[in-house]
């Protein structure tokens, strides 16, 4: 592994003819970026349809098999990488944070779909049959209108964009759907775009019920009804992640990392993680290596 996790921007790629985004057949840019198959970041939003092959992909250090009718979303930060058995075939999409912003009122609109929540478990999924045809159709025609410039080309692949979006969303559980605009439900996405924000400087969650001007206790029986944790493991969670994160950088000691995470010495810092974790921080570094 590399000594530093390299971080990818939009404008690194160039292939499709509007700024901000990427579209292409997924073998052809497996082979012209083999670099990406490495553990990356992106600062961008990254979705992958799979029609063929087999293998594995690993999405901030959970593994997910490569199958036929997969498809996955990530969102600016993850880190990602490949490892395929076989050729692997099927669709690409990567699209800056602002590609959205310009095109809709709500600029926070894509938060309605639960896959580009990375905590919701559902940004990789297996379309069901009946939606794999339609899916791969909307993926074909954004490919073609990247072939010429054409009136209103941006916005209508936009519109095809969403329509994936909403084709996808469609095929979650009837009872994902109807949690999705219910009071907790956005009070849990509160949550946790507040952790999101916050997880470095605040560790309880009183401080959090505080911001969401409701009592711990109530925050912890959301967390605990709907997730079936208690709030406390959410700050937890996200400050393991960044701090598995952080260790793929091999230039940065234990040390540099206690502190970028705020904890009061290092030695308090192990203890964390390795009660978390079940391992040191070295020796999960050695393992990932």
């Amino acid at each position: 592994m590399k000594n530093d996790i390299p971080v990818y921007d939009i404008s690194t790629f160039e292939e499709y003819k509007n700024a901000g985004i990427l579209v292409s057949r997924f073998g052809h840019y497996s082979k012209q970026y083999l670099h990406l198959h490495s553990a990356h970041r992106h600062s961008f939003y990254h979705l992958v349809y799979f029609t063929s092959g087999s293998g594995t992909q690993t999405i901030d250090f959970q593994n997910y098999p490569v199958m036929p009718g997969l498809i996955y979303f990530m969102t600016p930060g993850q880190v990602h990488s490949w490892s395929f058995n076989t050729e692997v075939e099927g669709y690409i999409i990567n699209f800056s944070e602002d590609y959205f912003k310009s095109f809709l009122y709500n600029p926070l609109y894509l938060e309605n779909f639960s896959f580009f929540d990375e905590h919701s478990g559902d940004a990789v999924l297996v379309l069901p049959n009946e939606a794999r045809e339609k899916v791969a159709a909307l993926f074909e025609e954004i490919l073609n209108e990247g072939k010429e410039a054409r009136a209103f080309d941006a916005d209508l692949v936009r519109i095809l964009m969403l329509n994936i979006f909403i084709q996808v969303s469609r095929g979650l559980s009837l009872k994902q759907q109807s949690q999705t605009n219910s009071y907790n439900q956005t009070l849990l996405k509160s949550f946790k775009k507040l952790i999101e924000t916050n997880f470095i400087e605040l560790r309880f969650p009183k401080q959090y019920a505080e911001l969401l001007y409701i009592t711990p206790n109530h925050l912890n029986a959301l967390c605990n009804d709907l997730l079936g944790v208690p709030a406390g493991q959410l700050i937890r969670d996200r400050v393991i992640l960044e701090a598995k994160r952080l260790l793929i950088n091999m230039e940065l000691s234990i040390a540099e990392i206690s502190e970028k995470l705020a904890f009061s010495d290092h030695s308090y810092f192990i203890k964390f993680f390795k009660k978390q974790v079940g391992a040191t921080p070295d020796k999960f570094r050695k393992q990932d290596n």
